[in-house]
C-alpha cells in the first residue's frame, strides 16, 4: 500500500504543544479535539509494517505561523532522507504569510516531493486570487502535486470541517488545470459532479484521497467511483494516526471492488502521480 496523507508531529513541538497552539487558533482547534492524536516517524514506520504500507507521503501539520510550518518541514525532509525508500515529503506552507514561496522552494530543493496538506479555511487563504495562483505555478514550477484539504458543506459537524465549498475547488482546478491537485476527503464530494462530461474533461489533473472517508461516507462510494470513472484517479489517504489503513482495504473488499481495482487504488494511483516520467496520461 501507498499513503498519500499523513501527519506526523516533531517531538519538539508535542512536547510543548500549548506554546505553539497559543500562537495559532486553527492549531489549537485541530490538536484540542476529542481523540487528537500525535504520531512521530518512528510511530508510523512500526504501523507501516504492521499494515503492509510499503511508501507514504507524509505532512506536518499546516499553521498560520510560516516558522511553524518550516519546523513541520524540516522534520519530515529529514525522515524523507533516512528513510528514502519508505518515505516521501510533503511540504506544509502558509500562503498569505511571507516566505511562503521560498519556503517551497526550499523544501523542493531538499528533496520534498510535494505540497500539502494544506488548509484554505483554517489557514486562512482563498482558493481565487494572486495568492492561489502564485501557489499553483509554484507547485507547477517545481512539478510539485499539490494536497489540498476539501471538505463537504452538507452533514454533521467536525473539527476542522470549514466552509470552502466545492464550488471554489472546482474553480481552483479548472483554473489550474495543468496542476495535479490532490482533494483531500474524496474532495467535499466535488468527485461526484464529473458525472457532468464537461468536469470530467477539466479535472483530468485533480486526484481525490479517502481521507477519513469512513466517517463521512457509505462503503458504497468505492463501487459509485467506478460508474463515475474516477477510479484511476483515487488514491488511498488514511489521515494517520486518524484511522488505521487496514480499515480501508477492509471497506473497499466490503464494497466488492476486485482485487486490480483496489490495487490501483491503494498503490498503482499513487504511484503513477508520484514517479510517472509520463504527462499522466489516465486511463479514464
Amino acid at each position: 500500500m501507498f499513503d498519500v496523507h499523513l501527519h506526523l508531529f516533531p517531538p519538539e513541538i508535542t512536547c510543548c504543544i500549548d506554546k505553539y497552539t497559543a500562537k495559532d487558533p486553527f492549531l489549537h482547534q485541530i490538536c484540542s479535539s476529542k481523540g487528537h492524536k500525535y504520531a512521530t516517524v518512528e510511530d508510523l514506520l512500526q504501523v507501516m509494517e504492521r499494515c503492509g504500507v510499503e511508501m507514504a507521503a507524509v505532512s506536518g501539520f499546516a499553521a498560520k505561523d510560516q516558522g511553524l510550518c518550516r519546523l513541520m518541514n524540516d522534520y519530515v525532509l529529514e525522515a524523507a532522507r533516512r528513510y528514502p525508500r519508505r518515505l516521501l515529503a510533503m511540504a506544509v506552507v502558509s500562503p498569505e504569510q511571507p516566505g511562503f514561496a521560498q519556503e517551497i522552494r526550499r523544501a523542493a530543493e531538499e528533496g520534498a516531493a510535494g505540497v500539502g496538506e494544506l488548509f484554505p479555511w483554517g489557514q486562512g487563504f482563498p482558493l481565487e486570487g494572486k495568492e492561489a495562483d502564485r501557489l499553483a505555478g509554484l507547485c507547477r514550477e517545481g512539478n510539485l502535486p499539490l494536497l489540498l484539504h476539501v471538505n463537504e458543506i452538507v452533514g454533521h459537524h467536525y473539527t476542522g470541517k470549514g466552509d470552502i465549498s466545492i464550488k471554489e475547488a472546482a474553480f481552483f482546478a479548472s483554473n489550474h488545470a495543468e496542476q495535479d491537485i490532490i482533494f483531500a476527503h474524496w474532495g467535499g464530494g466535488l468527485l461526484f459532479y464529473e458525472l457532468m462530461p464537461e468536469l470530467h474533461r477539466q479535472f483530468q489533473r485533480v486526484w481525490y484521497d479517502t481521507a477519513a472517508g469512513p466517517f463521512l461516507y457509505d462503503k458504497k462510494i468505492y463501487r459509485v467511483i467506478r460508474e463515475i470513472g474516477v477510479l484511476p484517479r483515487v488514491l488511498l489517504g488514511t489521515d494517520y494516526p486518524l484511522i488505521s489503513p487496514l480499515r480501508y482495504r477492509r471497506e473497499m473488499e466490503e464494497a466488492g471492488l476486485t482485487p486490480a481495482e483496489i490495487a490501483m487504488i491503494c498503490s498503482e494511483n499513487a504511484r503513477r502521480l508520484f514517479f510517472s516520467t509520463e504527462q499522466h496520461m489516465h486511463a479514464d
